[in-house]
Order: C-alpha cells, then sequence, then structure tokens
C-alpha cells in the first residue's frame, strides 16, 4: 500500500489473476501465469498481458490490454486461444483506466514481468478480499454474489 492507502498496482494484477485462477487454469491442478507489462512515455502501463501455462514450457496467451490502439491491436481487454473470463475483464478494465490511484510500478526502461504460481488456498482468500476492497472502496462494478472469481454477472455497490 501507498501512503494514501491505495494498493500497489502489481499487488492489485497479481490479485486479479488469482481470483480469475480456474478461468485461466481451466481443469488443471496447477499451473503458472505471466503478466507483461510495458510501459507509456508518461510512466503508466500501456498495456499488459496475461499468458498461461498448465504443460510446462508451453505458454498461451490469455488476453491483452491496451490504452492505445494501433494498426495490429484496439484498445481495451482482448481474450484469445478461447480463455474468457468476465471477472478478469472488468477487473483490468477498472485498474488499467485507474492506475494513478494505485502505486505504480518502477519504470526501469524494460518491460515488467509477474509470475504468479498455483495459489494456496490462503492466498486465494487474501486476493479476493483485497479485490473486494478494491472495488468496495471505489464504489464500482465488481464480480456478483459468486464470489470474487465469479465470471457470471456483475453487482453495483452503493
Amino acid at each position: 500500500m501507498n501512503p494514501n492507502g491505495n494498493p500497489n498496482l502489481e499487488r492489485i494484477l497479481e490479485s486479479a489473476i488469482v481470483v480469475s485462477w480456474a478461468d485461466l487454469v481451466q481443469d488443471a491442478q496447477t499451473g503458472l501465469i505471466h503478466i507483461d507489462y510495458g510501459f507509456a512515455p508518461a510512466g503508466t502501463l500501456d498495456y499488459l498481458k496475461v499468458w498461461s501455462s498448465i504443460t510446462r514450457g508451453h505458454w498461451l496467451l490469455v488476453c491483452e490490454y491496451w490504452r492505445s490502439a494501433s494498426t495490429f491491436h484496439r484498445t481495451g481487454v482482448h481474450f484469445s486461444n478461447g480463455y474468457k473470463s468476465e471477472g478478469l475483464s472488468q477487473i483490468l478494465e477498472f485498474v488499467m483506466e485507474h492506475q494513478r490511484e494505485f502505486l505504480l510500478p518502477a519504470n526501469r526502461g524494460r518491460q515488467g514481468l509477474l509470475q504468479i504460481p498455483t495459489p494456496t488456498p490462503a492466498e486465494s482468500a487474501a486476493a479476493g478480499a483485497l479485490v473486494n476492497d478494491t472495488f468496495d472502496r471505489r464504489l464500482i462494478a465488481r464480480p456478483a454474489h459468486g464470489g470474487p472469481n465469479s465470471d457470471r454477472s456483475l453487482t453495483y455497490v452503493s
């Protein structure tokens, strides 16, 4: 958390993955997720890509989020390879559009990379609490009563 009580951007991205774990590794018992991201000139994230590996050495693009369009991609979240997760999509949309509310990672002039292994039950609970707290504090749409990893519907917090 930063001095304003806002969470670290990398921590909320990791939590978004953990609460969406079932959507990303599908029926596999274990897996590994990578998030790679790049910076815009202003120091915020310009894009991020989520990759899933359920077989060692084999990676599939789950989704990508781009803040700026080009001839090669549109803005927003786009899923690939048959993956989908409404909950992850909503979290990424919010986080990427409200980056300044989080403690941003240092721009070291290179891409950033997060690696997220199969979460423990305690890590899943902590991630769900962080995501719920982030959404509750900002009074926005969040994954519905199905839990923090529900991808079925949204509810609005008032």
